[in-house]
């Protein structure tokens, strides 16, 4: 997508301009919905940005209504697995090609522009394949836990993960947090989500979490708080290691917390 500003529509017409092409920008980088988002500048960016956590609710939706009418008719870890397979079609594989190029550039030991040059190279290594492994494992597994509860719980626990995935994409964002090279989406999002929106995300999904363990309404919100806190410490060593986020360290961060949320929520003693 084009990194360079465009010019915003003057009057009323620039905040339904940034609305608008903020809503195309969000659901088309998190989903595989085929939207063009058009040249777009870093104020609808941070709009994107801002929404990640709704679009990854509709998603959760989605993917919980694959996991329980699976579930069903099948046994709870066929299903599971049918769900992550179903969500990285549904957003194209990106987060989890994010997850594993962060991983080897991390796994490298390396910094700065040659750390980008390993993430940029379209091999897999060895670091990102074992993380790609045990994601997918560990979702899987933890998807299975969550089929056995009641349809309301689950629909809570699958989409408070998935949404809490896309606020770590926020929190990523944030203000005072570089961008790793001049160009590309790290570039174009970098700094653009401010503290207001970052909360209200925070507090929505914290929410939805209540309800995702039956009898636990804490366990939801802490899980969420815990791998949140997980992804803050993450991105502060990334931009030690690397200089700021990139598109690959965003897939990352909704890869990690994601995962995190799905084992916070599927532990039951």
């Amino acid at each position: 997508m084009p990194a360079e500003p465009a010019p915003e529509p003057k009057g009323d017409g620039s905040a339904r301009h940034r609305l608008g092409a903020g809503v195309r920008l969000a659901l088309g980088t998190f989903t595989v919905l085929p939207v063009r988002a058009g040249r777009v500048d870093r104020a609808a960016a941070g709009t994107a940005m801002a929404l990640a956590p709704a679009v990854g609710a509709l998603l959760g939706a989605a993917l919980a209504g694959v996991l329980l009418l699976l579930s069903a008719g099948t046994a709870p870890l066929l299903a599971a697995g049918v769900t992550v397979g179903v969500a990285a079609l549904l957003t194209r594989g990106l987060h989890l090609d994010g997850l594993a190029d962060t991983v080897d550039a991390l796994g490298s030991y390396r910094r700065g522009p040659a750390a980008l040059e390993i993430m940029k190279k379209p091999d897999v290594g060895p670091f990102g394949v074992v993380a790609l492994v045990v994601v997918l494992l560990v979702q899987t597994a933890a998807l299975a836990e969550l089929a056995g509860r009641s349809w309301p719980a689950a629909l809570a626990a699958v989409v408070t993960a998935t949404a809490a995935g896309r606020l770590a994409v926020a929190l990523a964002c944030r203000r005072g947090v570089p961008a790793a090279r001049p160009e590309g989406l790290g570039a174009l999002v970098a700094g653009t989500v401010g503290p207001v929106a970052l909360a209200l995300g925070a507090v929505a999904v914290a929410a939805v979490a209540v309800a995702a363990v039956p009898g636990r309404a804490w366990q939801g919100p802490v899980a969420v708080l815990a791998a949140l806190a997980v992804a803050a410490l993450l991105l502060r060593h990334v931009v030690r290691r690397l200089g700021g986020i990139t598109g690959d360290v965003l897939g990352a961060a909704v890869e990690v917390v994601t995962t995190l949320v799905y084992v916070g929520l599927a532990l039951t003693r």
